[in-house]
């Protein structure tokens, strides 16, 4: 069993065909080793601070490193790469009209740890999702190698489309071997889990997985990408943060410490200072006479 591989020059119709049948896809040399370098710097002193996880899902040898939009630019740019939010959107698309962030995430597995249970990630939310919505588009980004001997995430193509009781034979397992700077694209239907590592050395990748736009995300990225941090960023990245309605007046906050004649209900937008750009939920009628200018940071 293996998983297939393509290269940057994959449109996003090529990249939905083979998630479609697989649930899971790799893009090879999606950045430049350069990038991953730089990348690599700045997350390297957060996970340095990591501890290991608590238990055996998390991995006893295994750290897991979070607030990435807030602590590194190089992230930030990974999670508007275009070939990867195009797909994404065009995968969630027929589920929502926005899509959100729903995690940023390094994991470190060092040498010893064991394999993760196989899994599949849309159980965030329980079984309350019914199957024909797919509410998750997943990436991990190899920052390190990714072979066999080292944890390569493993997965069961295909395993999108089986019921949930039905289990994995051995025979079926693949995992998503790449060289630093791929990505592996998967399904939240999908059966996967970090591999183990049999090897001397680490295995690095950084998890960035998005979601429908009206459901809660796994990482607050309000609390770990707060409106002061989030207001210097692009208009596209702070939409993706959550920092705009999911559709018409979802998802509007009131200032608890102001109140003004005509903004009592604000897009949140209006927190990083900025008004939404057209088709975020508020009407252009709706905004004229709100100055946001004043709106303090939350």
């Amino acid at each position: 069993m293996s998983l297939q591989t393509l290269d940057t020059s994959a449109t996003t119709q090529d990249l939905l065909n083979v998630m479609e049948q697989d649930g899971a896809a790799i893009v090879r040399d999606a950045i430049d080793q350069k990038a991953v370098q730089q990348l690599i710097g700045e997350v390297t002193p957060y996970i340095e601070a990591t501890p290991m996880g608590h238990d055996d899902f998390t991995g006893r040898r295994t750290q897991r490193t979070g607030a990435l939009a807030a602590r590194s630019p190089s992230c930030r740019a990974l999670i508007v790469n275009p070939q990867v939010l195009n797909a994404a959107r065009s995968f969630l698309a027929p589920f929502t009209d926005r899509i959100i962030l729903h995690l940023t995430q390094t994991i470190h597995i060092h040498p010893g740890s064991r394999a993760q249970p196989l899994h599949r990630d849309r159980l965030a939310w329980g079984t309350h999702i019914p199957r024909q919505i797919e509410p998750q588009f997943n990436t991990l980004w190899a920052l390190t190698d990714f072979t066999a001997e080292n944890g390569a995430t493993r997965c069961v193509p295909g395993s999108h489309k089986w019921d949930w009781e039905q289990r994995a034979g051995r025979d079926q397992i693949a995992q998503a071997e790449m060289t630093a700077g791929s990505v592996f694209l998967y399904t939240g239907s999908v059966l996967h889990s970090g591999g183990e590592n049999r090897a001397s050395t680490s295995r690095l990748g950084l998890n960035l997985t998005y979601t429908l736009g009206w459901l809660r995300q796994e990482e607050n990225q309000y609390l770990s990408c707060p409106p002061h941090i989030a207001k210097d960023f692009e208009p596209e990245l702070q939409e993706l943060l959550g920092y705009t309605q999911g559709n018409y007046a979802l998802g509007y906050f009131t200032d608890p410490q102001q109140h003004r004649p005509g903004q009592d209900i604000l897009p949140p937008e209006a927190a990083l200072g900025r008004k939404p750009r057209r088709g975020a939920g508020f009407s252009a009628t709706d905004l004229e006479d709100l100055d946001f200018s004043t709106t303090e940071q939350i």
